[in-house]
């Protein structure tokens, strides 16, 4: 099998990852911070240096502003319902995931927000033009996907961030399809609110993920319950992390995330410079074969979409599948607007999204399947 959806999440974990989950299945598995027994304590040091190099990864100055979420999506929803109020306007994007428009959505028909979607003037990403007309005296946030997760389209974060950081806005990024290859600074970014997927770029297991905070402003928790702090108290703590850390947290996936860490502290260029290599190859070959493809050559960033024909782009993810033994996604990736950008609407988008696992000889069996694959399109045409 040839695994080749990791903007899903990534199938092939590294040996310290697996590593890490087993021995804090076996040595971590006591409650961290809710008793005052030496096992509790140990574990609780293990959750702290992970939030330390988060830190350290992301450019914020506070561990305790790094919150652990079940996922990316736990986390966006908790900086949209967590900080926006009655009367507020925000800003979002095309390329935004539904974990991001729902929520939005949401709160609008509820009557407590307006907010207006930014389009790209530029087949390479969003920038800071394309979302200053939408500024109202209101506007009190803007949230952008840092890499879209359907085609690989690339925000200009730095430029936005230090617009949001001048004008008192707050900037919420979605970095699912960038963490773990692409260098973000929190402080240097002007990015208050950084929500990440620890099962993608980090190489962690499955539902983990976060939330950075870069801002004094109070934030609203999404989930009330027993933090260990305060006990007696009927209200939510206002420090961090315990504000929004409601209930258990999960001692081996945060574990196997340190690991993930440390893995892509380690091969950070190489990581980057392979998911380049092999995206590039990809896009100039789907390119030479004819197909549609929606991805621009300077986005390589590991994400690639194309479309063969007019062909369901969910028929063509499952014969690659059945026949070639070679897993893609077809469909619409929860994300209509960047489809209705695309002109997808009717049939979705086959993507292909790589991780450092992924090999050259990967990308070239998905290529001669897709050569076997118009071939036969070919015929049938004709």
């Amino acid at each position: 099998m040839i695994y080749l959806d990791n903007s899903a999440t990534t199938l092939i974990k590294p040996k310290n990852v697996i590593s890490a989950v087993n021995e804090a299945l076996i040595h971590y598995s006591a409650n961290p911070g809710r008793s005052g027994h030496s096992a509790s304590i140990r574990c609780a040091l293990k959750i702290e240096e992970t939030r330390e190099k988060l830190v350290k990864h992301f450019g914020l100055s506070l561990p305790q502003n790094v919150i652990f979420t079940a996922n990316c999506t736990t986390a966006l929803n908790m900086a949209i319902f967590g900080y926006l109020k009655k009367g507020d306007h925000v800003i979002a994007t095309e390329n935004e995931h539904n974990s991001v428009l729902r929520p939005l959505e949401a709160l609008k028909k509820e009557g407590i927000i307006d907010y207006d979607i930014a389009f790209q003037s530029s087949p390479i990403g969003i920038s800071l033009e394309d979302i200053k007309p939408l500024i109202r005296k209101n506007t009190a946030m803007i949230i952008t996907n840092h890499i879209s997760n359907v085609n690989g389209a690339k925000a200009n974060i730095k430029e936005i961030g230090q617009f949001c950081k001048q004008n008192n806005i707050l900037y919420l990024v979605d970095s699912a399809q960038s963490c773990g290859h692409e260098h973000i600074n929190m402080e240097e970014d002007g990015i208050n609110l950084l929500a990440f997927a620890g099962h993608k770029g980090f190489y962690a297991p499955l539902a983990i993920g976060g939330l950075l905070i870069n801002t004094e402003k109070p934030i609203k928790p999404l989930l009330y319950g027993g933090t260990g702090t305060n006990s007696l108290e009927l209200f939510q703590p206002s420090s961090l992390p315990e504000r929004l850390e409601s209930g258990t947290i999960s001692s081996p996936l945060i574990l196997g995330l340190n690991a993930g860490v440390d893995f892509v502290t380690e091969h950070f260029d190489e990581i980057k410079y392979k998911l380049d290599d092999l995206t590039t190859y990809l896009n100039f070959e789907l390119d030479k074969l004819g197909f549609q493809v929606y991805t621009e050559p300077e986005n390589a960033n590991g994400v690639i979409a194309f479309n063969i024909e007019d062909i369901d782009s969910s028929e063509i993810a499952t014969i690659l599948n059945e026949k070639y033994g070679i897993c893609v996604r077809g469909g619409y990736h929860c994300a209509p607007l960047k489809h209705k950008a695309l002109k997808t609407l009717g049939q979705g988008a086959v993507r292909v999204s790589l991780s450092y696992f992924n090999t050259f000889s990967d990308i070239q069996r998905l290529i001669m399947a897709l050569k076997n694959m118009k071939n036969k399109v070919f015929k049938i045409k004709n």
